[in-house]
């Protein structure tokens, strides 16, 4: 189901380099696996594939057939890994188009991850007259964003609808026992569902925090669980014949040779939010202490006519990483032209996904011979089973890297500088010193 070539890092690192990693990969890989390394406490995503909650499963499903069957939308709240996850399994398993498509499963919108009026009131405006439910996913319940969104979201549907009908157009995806939300969903009596107090937010997107979203624009969870399961057991190997490892032991290699940008490139638009999903999963698991590689992504061959002459000839600090999709659904011939004006007629008669196949070839040799190392990771195709699968690749390739790195794989500690400073400038109770330097400084 999928596949790692790393054949194109050896201009740039020497082989033997590589095979003298794989004692830091063994122990890397084996703490991971038995919880006495850093952040040890959030390793629950490590077998959820294979141990998580059946009973809520089939809820989560039960509550997805209900709104789709009295909603013509879905508000989906949430930040970071409370909604990435969720938007990237369905742009990349049923559309970056989905709301737009011709469908009998609700339109599904994401809010609550920033702070635009005009954002928001454009999804109001688009909601109209019809009927919607809403999902607010967010372990304390007082996240800024979220937290405000589902304020504005919980009035509108609070007077579209009667007190007992909208407590049942409302799911809370939250902590199981504590926080304002859980508190809030208990007391009205919304339905909820669990985010496991071992699995942070990037890597949550297994559990109720992405399930439910996608289940109710048509995804099926089962075979994607069933991907995510057969990954987990096909990915314990330790050996260099183990996928995850060769993609591990390359990035760390390339960083320790001064490449310190990845650029994660695919040539399907589908997978946009997935590269933005790997963004935050990379950036926030290893940018700590002083250390980490720069998650970048680029969308080709789109970005090949705007970044691609950066990747080509700029700075020599960044190697790629391509998402090869090798059987991409969907078939667009091209015909001959009696003019031939553009010039075209030579690819008469070939399928547009031969052309791709071909643009990605070549830009790879193009790239590799500029200077840029190139990691591939071949795809089967486009489905549930295949989104568990990378999923799952992403996620145990990080922690392990994470090790590797030397740092704590699973906090975020740097998160919350801004935060206290936004906290300051708007007046919350409790931040008053703090504002009084703000204010100072920006005089």
């Amino acid at each position: 189901m999928l596949r790692v070539d790393i054949n194109n890092i050896f201009p740039f690192v020497e082989e033997t380099a590589l095979k003298s990693m794989h004692d830091e990969l063994d122990r890397a890989h084996r703490s991971l696996e038995a919880g006495d390394g850093l952040g040890s406490d959030f390793l629950g995503w490590l077998r959820l594939p294979s141990q998580y909650d059946r009973e809520e499963f089939q809820r989560i499903k039960k509550s997805a057939e209900k709104i789709k069957s009295d909603s013509q939308v879905l508000v989906v709240i949430g930040i970071g890994g409370s909604y990435l996850g969720a938007r990237a399994a369905i742009e990349f398993l049923r559309s970056p188009n989905y709301n737009l498509l011709d469908k009998d499963t609700p339109d599904i919108f994401f809010v609550g991850n920033n702070l635009s009026s005009s954002a928001i009131s454009e999804i109001i405006d688009l909601i109209g007259n019809r009927d919607f439910s809403i999902n607010v996913i967010s372990k304390s319940g007082t996240t800024t964003e979220p937290a405000i969104a589902f304020r504005i979201f919980k009035k509108l549907i609070e007077e579209r609808y009667d007190a007992e009908e909208a407590r049942g157009r409302i799911y809370a995806t939250t902590d199981s026992s504590k926080g304002a939300l859980k508190n809030l969903a208990d007391t009205e009596g919304y339905e909820s569902f669990v985010i496991p107090d071992n699995i942070g937010g990037r890597y949550s997107v297994l559990t109720a925090v992405g399930l439910l979203p996608m289940a109710v624009a048509g995804i099926d969870i089962d075979a994607l669980m069933a991907g995510a399961q057969a990954a987990m057991e096909a990915f314990a190997q330790k050996s260099f014949e183990n996928p995850v490892w060769q993609y591990v032991a390359a990035r760390n290699l390339l960083y320790r040779n001064g490449k310190t940008i990845e650029i994660l490139a695919a040539y399907e638009p589908s997978f946009r939010f997935m590269a933005e999903w790997w963004k935050q999963l990379y950036g926030e698991s290893e940018g700590k202490d002083g250390k980490g590689i720069y998650p970048a992504s680029v969308d080709f061959t789109a970005d090949l006519h705007s970044m691609g002459q950066y990747i080509q000839e700029g700075m020599r600090n960044l190697f790629e990483t391509v998402i090869h999709i090798k059987n991409a659904p969907g078939s667009v011939v091209i015909e001959a032209d009696e003019d031939n004006i553009d010039g075209l007629n030579f690819l008469a008669g070939k399928d547009l996904n031969f052309v791709n196949e071909q643009a990605f070839r070549g830009t790879l040799l193009a790239h590799v011979d500029g200077g840029v190392p190139n990691i591939i990771i071949d795809l089967n195709t486009i489905d549930e089973e295949n989104f568990g699968w990378i999923v799952y690749f992403f996620e145990l390739a990080c922690g392990i890297s994470g090790y590797v790195l030397g740092v704590n794989p699973f906090n975020q500690p740097g998160v919350e500088a801004y935060k206290k400073n936004m906290f300051a400038l708007l007046g919350k109770p409790g931040f008053e010193e703090q504002r009084d330097i703000l204010m100072e400084r920006l005089k």
